[in-house]
């Protein structure tokens, strides 16, 4: 926890993190609103007109609005996931009221573990700079790896519903 947070009490640093969290997912939403609008053009929609954006729609229009609190265990694809929402024009009470379970779990992980992670961190650099790189490939592999086999199982189980869906246009009866 940084030294200007740590005599703070437990609420008063979950409501920091609870607030920035909920300023952060608005902002992100309403640029993307913006950018749908044609106010934000230039910059934004050039930033947002990314193939992480465009798989976060994707995934969005595929299971609804339960992506968005998903999306604060999320790193990097929580943004490309408020972005894409206010792209889509999601009514802003809509999202904001999906946003509340997500911004209570991020505020609760990062007020609490996360900070300690990152010390533990901060305090593993300190005494072996080595010994955080091991950590942060291992981290990483494990990350690739998971990565992979989420990968190869989609694969599969699009091979799997191609199959089906060949199978239900070649194999229907004829009535």
């Amino acid at each position: 926890m940084p030294g200007w947070m740590r005599d703070w009490p437990v609420l008063g640093v979950f409501l920091f993190f609870l607030f920035g969290a909920v300023a952060r997912s608005q902002a992100i939403y309403w640029v993307g609103r913006g950018v749908t609008a044609g106010v934000l053009r230039s910059r934004w929609g050039d930033r947002l007109d990314s193939s992480q954006v465009r798989r976060a729609t994707t995934t969005f229009e595929r299971w609804g609005m339960p992506v968005v609190p998903l999306a604060f265990l999320t790193v990097g694809f929580q943004s490309a996931v408020f972005a894409s929402v206010g792209l889509l024009r999601v009514h802003w009470l809509r999202y904001t009221l999906w946003t509340i379970p997500g911004c209570l779990v991020w505020a609760a992980l990062w007020g609490g573990s996360g900070l300690a992670v990152v010390a533990a961190g901060v305090a593993l650099a300190r005494r072996s700079p080595l010994a955080l790189v091991a950590a942060l490939l291992v981290v990483a592999a494990a990350g690739v790896l998971i990565g992979l086999r989420v990968r190869r199982r989609r694969e599969q189980r699009g091979s799997i519903e191609d199959l089906a869906d060949e199978a239900g246009h070649h194999g229907s009866p004829r009535g």
